[in-house]
């Protein structure tokens, strides 16, 4: 099966991400960010929102950290786009939204509504092109617009909720605002980017994905392994012999890395991206391992607030011109779809200020401490794939939560492994896991130690355990994440139930 694209386009992709690159390469972290913020405020000043918060007196950074605090979700729906939606006109951001992002909301289990504005739009595309531009910059040879650019994403079917305002997954929207010059090179077709049911689209996607056509493949690792493994089933392994270039993003790729490797052909490289509903944070310019470059002119201003302080009342509030390496910090959003100081809800830590590299840490509610432990979401990845790796357990998906005893509790780990497991695996994760937390975090030995805490448990899922509760829950496609981290007692009961039904 193949499908032919008009022509290499890859010279004229090359010239002008050599440009790009030269732009980049110039670029002043903080006066870039500063000018970026000034151009948002101005933008802005007009609207409910900037009229309220005097956006036309604010000078820099500093005034308007000192007049605009920092806003979760849930703050500005309610105060902002609840009474006036679904028709968002000049609330938060000049004109009328066009676009509404679903998000999957895999912390709260809610759906967010994220307003998407034409200039974010624009801001997205630039970021994708700069995806490339690094790509091109480290493979001189590639010839990835010789061929296909796969996104595996959501159904692009958008829904229409006011005049001119339409909402779906973000992958939707970005398939609706494709130039048209570049669709004969993208992939899927229109049919199939619409499937809604997740099961059906990748049987549908698997059938006609012309495998030597495809150089580019793009989205979460999951949901590249099950569509990989569905195409090798069809075609041999490597099933797209001409893939040059893997983008990821979205959930750690530590989980996934050894098992996704396999499928692709020699050569073929990966390159990791930091996206969200609300604007595109970073992308990695260098190797595996090696951070993600944050994006400076893509229309957002970001400030990072210390993980620790995030809750205080007066937070330091650290942008390009004062981050610091080897901090936790929360990651907030300012951007051109309207967001002011929105707590994203990710954590990173940098390792470099110039330009700004960081790396994606965990989730801000990826914590757990039902009993003083003060485990991070980092802290809780490690420690489990550290301690399956070791027993030689791979790991699928998995999720964890605290269960409280009359006296004492302690956590309860729902583990899908990859294969299948000798007698006695759960009993020696569990203790694996307890040790590797314990040199890990102070807090935890502690309470290990101090009897405040039981010992923790492991459970091992049947295969295909956690796709069929997310499908259960009308979450299985490209835009779902399995939560890591189930803190509420109640949801984590609830999940555990759905993981045992039949």
């Amino acid at each position: 099966m193949t499908r032919a694209v008009p022509f290499d386009a890859t010279p004229l992709l090359r010239a002008v991400t050599s440009m790009r690159l030269r732009r980049l390469q110039r670029l002043d972290p903080a006066a870039a960010q500063r000018t970026l913020l000034r151009r948002l405020l101005r933008r802005a000043a007009g609207t409910r929102f900037g009229l309220a918060h005097s956006f036309a007196a604010i000078r820099d950074v500093a005034d308007y950290q000192a007049r605009v605090p920092l806003r979760r979700y849930e703050q500005f729906w309610q105060d902002w786009w609840r009474p006036a939606w679904p028709l968002l006109r000049n609330v938060t951001w000049p004109g009328r939204v066009p676009y509404v992002a679903l998000s999957s909301g895999t912390t709260s289990g809610t759906t967010k509504y994220i307003p998407v504005t034409m200039p974010m739009v624009r801001a997205n595309r630039g970021a994708a092109l700069d995806v490339l531009a690094w790509h091109l910059r480290h493979h001189p040879g590639s010839r990835i617009f010789g061929g296909l650019s796969f996104m595996l994403g959501g159904s692009t079917a958008l829904e229409r909720i006011a005049p001119g305002v339409r909402q779906g997954d973000l992958s939707g929207i970005a398939a609706a605002e494709v130039p048209r010059f570049l669709a004969a090179w993208s992939f899927p077709p229109r049919d199939l980017a619409l499937i809604a049911d997740w099961d059906r689209k990748l049987e549908a996607l698997a059938g006609r994905t012309p495998p030597d056509a495809i150089r580019v493949l793009s989205g979460t690792p999951s949901w590249l392994l099950v569509l990989l493994e569905r195409l090798a089933a069809r075609h041999g392994t490597p099933p797209l012999p001409g893939l040059e270039l893997l983008v990821h993003g979205g959930v750690a790729w530590a989980p996934y890395r050894e098992r996704l490797l396999p499928f692709l052909p020699p050569g073929c490289s990966t390159r990791e991206v930091y996206p969200a509903s609300e604007g595109f944070c970073a992308i990695a310019d260098r190797g595996e391992g090696e951070g993600l470059r944050l994006t400076l002119d893509r229309g957002v201003f970001w400030e990072f607030v210390p993980v620790e302080e995030l809750e205080s009342p007066a937070p330091t509030r650290h942008w390009a011109a004062t981050i610091e390496t080897g901090i936790d910090y929360a990651v907030i959003a300012t951007s051109c779809a309207g967001l002011w100081s929105y707590v994203l809800g990710d954590t990173v830590r940098f390792l470099d200020r110039a330009p700004p590299r960081l790396l994606v840490t965990g989730r801000t509610s990826y914590s757990l401490s039902a009993f003083g432990e003060h485990l991070s979401g980092e802290e809780i990845e490690q420690a489990l794939l550290e301690a399956a790796q070791a027993l030689g357990l791979g790991v699928a998906e998995y999720t964890v939560g605290p269960v409280f005893g009359a006296t004492r509790g302690h956590h309860r780990w729902l583990v899908e492994p990859t294969g299948a497991a000798a007698p006695g695996a759960a009993e020696r994760l569990a203790k694996a896991v307890d040790a590797a937390l314990i040199l890990a975090n102070d807090d935890y030995a502690a309470h290990r130690r101090g009897g405040q805490m039981d010992p923790p448990e492991v459970t091992l899922l049947p295969p295909g355990a956690f796709a069929g509760w997310m499908r259960a829950q009308g979450k299985l496609g490209g835009q779902h994440k399995v939560p890591r981290v189930l803190a509420d007692p109640a949801r984590f009961a609830a999940a555990e139930a759905g993981l045992h039904a039949p």
